[in-house]
């Protein structure tokens, strides 16, 4: 249950504050001045804050500035509680980093309506933080540099948006849906963090055991990312994250791995994905096989359609090759 710390000096008006907070189904926890409050911000996993703005002695608005001033435990969301409708207040408040104000007396469907905003706010920043540490830990143990997985991002953002304008995709392609594919494609390959070296690290091709080592980091990403899920329910990125690094090696044709997934039982995600992380192959020199032209790299996408990738994804594909060409030029590897 997310906490919410409410400050205020009057236990009528804390304790009002807190059945609200409650009724919402936050957990409140109170404190009655600026210096107990603080120390429950660095203590008690705070992410949101409801303080009176003017308390005896020091108030709300020290206490925001405090909050701004020092390096917390990630972003505090923030709302001054003042009993005053004039400009100078409203300045005052926001002038002392608060994010938003309620005026007394109190309105509940405001209040409400102010932390489901501050919970998105700080949802945003735990979200990126996550995606950020996980496709770092991917990256130290793979070969492949930040570079590839920018790419990554890159294609499957104009890929999702040229599919968006399918009406069979038109309902479930929407605004929110091709970001998050872009920030969470970079966790594709996560699994290979749990790959020997021997099998990751090997500068020359993979025989048959070793290739049957390496498809396990699939299965491996869809554990890490869902055992991430499961701690973190109200994380709801994480469900496609945990698409794209179990299912990117499916085939439309059901010969991928690692649950030999079939047509559309395979999610939108990973078949994106799929394409995205295929092309980049094929451009890039490996030390069992040189660099591909686009052109080539096109063909043998064209020609895989129907067989590893959905028919409609490669046809967006086709309409927007040059782009595609254009990121892989522009982002390219220094050598």
């Amino acid at each position: 249950m997310t906490k919410v710390l409410i400050v205020d000096d009057n236990f009528d008006s804390l304790n009002n504050i807190k059945a609200l907070v409650s009724s919402f189904g936050y957990e409140p926890i109170t404190a009655t001045n600026e210096s107990e409050a603080f120390e429950l911000c660095g203590t008690s996993n705070v992410r949101t804050v409801i303080a009176k703005a003017a308390m005896n002695g020091t108030g709300g608005l020290d206490l925001c500035r405090k909050i701004r001033n020092t390096s917390c435990n990630g972003y505090i969301y923030v709302m001054l509680v003042t009993d005053y409708n004039d400009q100078q207040s409203v300045i005052d408040c926001l002038d002392a980093g608060a994010d938003n104000y309620v005026l007394q007396p109190i309105n509940h469907q405001e209040l409400r309506l102010q932390l489901l905003a501050g919970q998105r706010l700080v949802a945003l920043e735990s979200r990126d933080l996550i995606i950020f540490s996980m496709a770092k830990l991917a990256e130290s143990r793979d070969t492949d540099t930040g570079k590839h997985l920018e790419r990554i991002q890159q294609y499957c953002r104009i890929l999702a948006v040229e599919l968006s304008k399918d009406k069979a995709f038109e309902d479930c392609l929407d605004a929110q849906y091709i970001q998050l594919l872009q920030m969470t494609s970079p966790l594709h390959d996560i699994g290979k963090v749990g790959i020997p070296d021997r099998v990751l690290l090997k500068p020359g091709k993979l025989n048959p055991e070793e290739f049957e080592v390496m498809k396990r980091h699939a299965a491996l990403g869809g554990e890490t990312l869902q055992a991430a899920a499961d701690a973190y329910p109200e994380a709801k990125f994480l469900k496609m994250a945990v698409e794209v690094a179990l299912t990117h090696h499916e085939k439309w044709n059901g010969s991928g791995y690692p649950k030999g997934l079939q047509g559309e039982e395979i999610p939108l995600s990973g078949r994106v994905v799929a394409v995205a992380d295929v092309y980049d192959a094929l451009r890039a020199k490996r030390v069992y096989k040189p660099a591909y032209s686009h052109n080539k790299a096109r063909q043998i996408i064209r020609e895989s359609s129907g067989s590893h990738f959905d028919p409609r994804i490669v046809d967006a594909f086709l309409r927007i090759e040059n782009d595609f060409d254009n990121i892989s030029q522009r982002l390219a590897e220094c050598v």
